[in-house]
């Protein structure tokens, strides 16, 4: 073991944040380029963008907790977490490459002309944001893994701290020398961070319970198909919507054949009234689940309407800047897309351990998560009603960026706080559920209402109804004492 490892000295939080932020560095690639380089060089539209972003999340609802209960198991070349992290990073390398070298793909596949070009970029979006998705379980579980409750909320803000600046840089890369350019040094950090850093950090080989939670009495326990079924609860609607509309596109069911009231069909109005009901059970702790559980599953409801609104901003931006923004020239709107998400994640790198590390340990975790998410609400309806005036835009995307810097870091160490501390890597793996499946809504019903309004406002009104929904869930939540 490093000596640094031993004295849990600051660069070690450092190194241990570098895989997580290889795959941060991915995501942010994805999030800049995937939606730009479909629309512009491939010419996809909103709608096919919609489902190439969806492929990831779907494979990621199987494959996450599945990832996540193998690795607390497995022990092979020296971790548990170790084997994922650098086939992810390898993986996630190579579709980086694919991304903008997709022709070259189609011509080695024999799928040359428009009609291939699809299921080629929806299996490499697919592979990639899979890699992305399976090695971000077991770098944020290794976190968890290497440090002690009291330490872990600076460990999740040091991952953000260190993800978030290679962010910015990635949108720094964008903005200088484009989003190809940005595509092959993301694929160079991707390898590099995961596959070198991981070899200098030694895993615990056992998982050791640190407190007397209900929890905690478990850890002897294995994990049953019912407290699974309890914890996923809370989405309920959700995974509904998303098994509903992965059939029906795969099978090719017209949907638009389903009845209509108000622009929602019959399974879209029953996946809201499952939704609804599994709130009001969650709330009310009808099914009288204990403490932890109960917390556990308030947890994921409310960060569910946070990535909501989040996976919105994130898939349909391009479009908002390119016919909302008054005064942009056609080749500045790349530019202004880019130093958006550049200004969104630049306050997301600096305000964690600076700032909310320390409002954190005086006001306590939960409190601190619940004030930025209300925060970003805020931002996300200052840029609807005023967004058009570019300066105004970038003032609401640093509101925004408060938001941000506590989403990518204090739920992590707030959610690892309720759980058995054994089986973090399936309760990690459970808890992204509550990233993909709002991400499926996003990428699909969105995409409907997006694509069908004239002013492309509407989607910064999604993104402030969803945080501001997110910010009162997130009131409901007990601070861990």
């Amino acid at each position: 073991m490093l000596e640094g490892q031993k004295k849990m000295s600051t660069w070690f939080y450092a190194l241990l944040s570098l895989p997580a932020t290889a795959m941060g560095f991915g995501l942010s690639v994805q999030i800049s380029a995937l939606s730009w380089i479909l629309s512009t060089k491939y010419g996809l539209s909103i709608g096919d963008i919609g489902i190439v972003w969806a492929a990831g999340p779907i494979a990621g609802i199987i494959a996450q907790p599945i990832v996540g209960l193998v690795s607390d198991k497995l022990w092979f070349m020296g971790g548990r977490r170790r084997p994922w992290i650098v086939l992810g990073g390898v993986l996630t390398g190579l579709m980086l490459l694919a991304l903008p070298n997709l022709e070259i793909v189609q011509k080695i596949l024999g799928m040359e002309g428009p009609a291939g070009l699809l299921p080629i970029a929806v299996c490499v979006a697919l592979t990639l944001d899979l890699s992305i998705n399976v090695s971000f379980n077991p770098t944020r579980s290794l976190v968890a893994d290497c440090t002690t409750q009291e330490q872990r909320s600076k460990g999740y803000t040091w991952m953000q701290t260190v993800s978030g600046t290679f962010g910015v840089l990635a949108y720094l890369v964008a903005v200088i020398w484009g989003n190809e350019a940005l595509i092959y040094v993301g694929m160079v950090i991707a390898v590099l961070f995961t596959v070198c850093p991981i070899f200098f950090i030694e895993e615990p080989r056992e998982l050791k319970v640190e407190d007397n939670s209900s929890s905690a009495k478990k850890s002897n326990e294995g994990v049953s198909f019912k407290d699974i079924n309890n914890a996923i609860l809370p989405l309920y609607g959700f995974l509904l919507y998303g098994v509903w509309v992965i059939v029906a596109k795969l099978s090719g069911v017209n949907v638009e054949g389903f009845h209509e009231y108000m622009g929602l069909n019959t399974m879209e109005w029953i996946c809201i009234i499952i939704e609804v009901v599994a709130l009001l059970l969650v709330l009310s702790n009808a099914l009288k689940a204990d403490e932890d559980t109960h917390e556990f599953q308030k947890i994921l409801l409310a960060h569910s309407f946070t990535w909501w609104g989040v996976q919105t901003m994130n898939i349909y931006m391009f479009f908002y800047v390119s016919t909302v923004i008054t005064g942009l020239a056609e080749d500045s709107m790349q530019t202004v897309n880019s130093m958006a998400f550049l200004v969104r994640d630049l306050i997301g790198a600096i305000l964690p351990v600076l700032v909310l590390n320390e409002i954190a340990k005086r006001k306590g975790m939960t409190h601190t998560h619940t004030g930025a998410i209300l925060a970003m609400a805020l931002g996300y309806a200052i840029i609807y009603f005023f967004g058009a005036n570019i300066y105004t835009f970038f003032v609401a995307l640093v509101i925004v960026g408060i938001g941000w810097a506590s989403l990518v870091s204090l739920p992590f160490a707030i959610m690892s706080s309720r759980v058995n501390q054994t089986r973090m890597g399936l309760y990690m793996g459970i808890f992204n559920l509550s990233v993909v499946l709002p991400q499926l809504v996003a990428s699909f019903k969105m995409g409907e209402v997006v694509d069908a309004a004239a002013d492309k406002s509407i989607i910064f009104a999604i993104c402030a109804i969803c945080l501001l929904i997110s910010g009162v869930l997130w009131i409901f939540v007990k601070e861990k004492k």
